[in-house]
């Protein structure tokens, strides 16, 4: 009986497709994108731009790294596309949750009730 099924796990291995994965250079570009990212955040902040505009130019840049993490480090770039929009409502719901709760912490942070 064992051996049954080591013979059906086995031939449902060897049957089983690999999807080609990224190489090395894939990641390395990816790395070394990344640390250029983080360089131009650096070269921002010093370079003294108005606040709404520095906001607005690392909120992009965060962005970005964030799309470049997910899409290669968490493989996300090689999975199918229904998991990737299905990561998109919760996404939002997340960010609906994190916006209505951070009244509340403002709200205790200056200890009005």
């Amino acid at each position: 009986m064992f051996a049954e099924a080591l013979a059906v796990k086995g031939s449902h291995m060897a049957t089983m497709e690999s999807t080609p994965g990224p190489r090395t250079k894939v990641y390395v570009a990816v790395w070394i994108s990344l640390l250029l990212i983080v360089a131009a955040e650096v070269a921002l902040t010093y370079a003294r731009l108005p606040a709404g505009t520095l906001l607005a130019a690392l909120l992009v840049l965060a962005i970005l790294e964030a799309a470049l993490g997910l899409m290669y480090f968490m493989h996300l770039k090689y999975e199918r596309r229904i998991l990737f929009w299905a990561l998109i409502p919760a996404l939002i719901f997340v960010f609906f949750l994190m916006n209505h709760f951070w009244s509340d912490a403002l709200r205790l942070h200056s200890m009005h009730p």
